[in-house]
């Protein structure tokens, strides 16, 4: 049983079905239903058409669950009879699915919050770390969001910012997270770019080639993290920078300035670097300071106190630090990383080890546990 076929096809299958009339809840049962007969019944005899049999299934499943339900039995009163079998097609239904869950009935916030998990496949966890809330905040959000569209014919699909958030954070999940989702991420921005010919969505899909070059140079041989400094830049993908660098130089050129094209500059600078040595980082201080100006974002100040420290030294990056709120994710390890490069690796050992317990993930914590127990062997006995 391939899971990776049906996992990709799952979201095509359930925009069909919503398409057709399905309220979105009762299409994701329906998909859910017929994904599991497909576990059951493929191996003995799989079908010609995969994407057909699962629309066909999860049909009659809908239509099953329409006819028990007699509340829903003016959507069946529409229904001309079960369709035929959905053919294999070109066309992507994925990216159109983005664009219906982003109904205008719902806030940016809960449209995101919902497509990450109907269509991006992230679990609650997830995304509430994506969101930095707590889980059960994000699980109430995602359920009222199902409810808000619940009855609802999703023929007025939602905006193109919205859809553009999702798949930065699809991306960003992808990236950084336990599923890998950052090639499909790409995959369909680079589609939305085709059909829409906006600067920011072409800066979406230069900051994900950019930072996808390095992709493989993030992690070693046993999985831990290896920061930027350190990555061999010999193995980064220059096909991809080049790509990512034109499709930004165009869009800046077009001077209608957005988040994600900043985003896409501080990568570039990045990426031009031969060396970690001669980044240009009093640019990046530049562009931080576009970025914080369109986006008012804490974590964009996070960030930016690195960046400070880099250019203006380490006493510069902590002044920018201390006027962030210290229960900001990462603040703790910015400070080790500023106070070890100031010199006080007494201070750095200990907050690399506290910012180990509230590392969001397993190979985040182990970095930050190494790098303590590094300056702790350096420190005089």
């Amino acid at each position: 049983m391939d899971g990776v076929l049906l996992r990709s096809l799952a979201p095509s299958v359930l925009g069909i079905l919503v398409r057709r009339g399905a309220d979105f809840a009762a299409a994701e049962d329906a998909v859910q239903d017929a994904l599991v007969e497909a576990v059951r019944v493929w191996p003995a005899d799989p079908p010609r058409d995969p994407k057909g049999w699962l629309v066909t299934v999860a049909w009659r499943r809908f239509l099953d669950a329409a006819r028990a339900d007699a509340a829903r039995r003016r959507r069946e009163d529409r229904v001309d009879g079960e369709p035929e079998p959905w053919p294999a097609s070109a066309l992507d239904d994925t990216l159109q699915l983005y664009f219906l869950c982003a109904h205008p009935s719902l806030t940016p916030s809960s449209a995101v919050a919902l497509t990450l998990r109907a269509v991006g496949g992230l679990t609650t966890r997830q995304i509430a770390q994506a969101y930095l809330v707590p889980e059960a905040t994000m699980a109430q959000r995602i359920s009222r969001a199902k409810r808000t569209v619940s009855g609802v014919r999703f023929d007025r699909p939602g905006d193109v910012a919205t859809v553009l958030r999702v798949l930065y954070l699809v991306f960003n999940e992808g990236y950084s997270g336990d599923v890998d989702l950052a090639a499909e991420a790409i995959r369909l921005t680079r589609q939305l770019a085709e059909v829409i010919d906006h600067p920011e969505v072409a800066g979406l899909l230069a900051l994900m080639l950019l930072h996808h070059a390095r992709r493989g140079t993030r992690t070693a041989s046993d999985g831990s993290l290896v920061p930027l400094a350190e990555q061999d830049r010999g193995r980064w993908d220059t096909g991809l920078i080049v790509e990512g660098v034109g499709i930004l130089q165009a869009a800046l050129g077009r001077d209608r300035l957005g988040e994600f094209q900043a985003q896409a500059a501080i990568a570039a600078l990045h990426a031009d670097a031969p060396t970690a040595g001669e980044t240009d980082w009093v640019q990046i201080v530049e562009w931080y300071d576009e970025l914080a100006r369109l986006t008012e974002s804490p974590v964009v100040r996070l960030n930016r106190a690195v960046a400070v420290g880099e250019a203006d030294g380490p006493r510069a990056g902590l002044a920018a630090l201390g006027e962030l709120d210290g229960s900001l994710p990462r603040h703790t390890a910015v400070a080790a990383y500023l106070h070890e490069h100031d010199g006080d690796l007494e201070t750095a050992a200990r907050l690399y080890a506290e910012a180990a317990h509230q590392a969001p993930n397993l190979a985040e914590r182990d970095h930050l546990m190494r790098q303590a127990a590094r300056l702790n062997a350096r420190r005089p006995r």
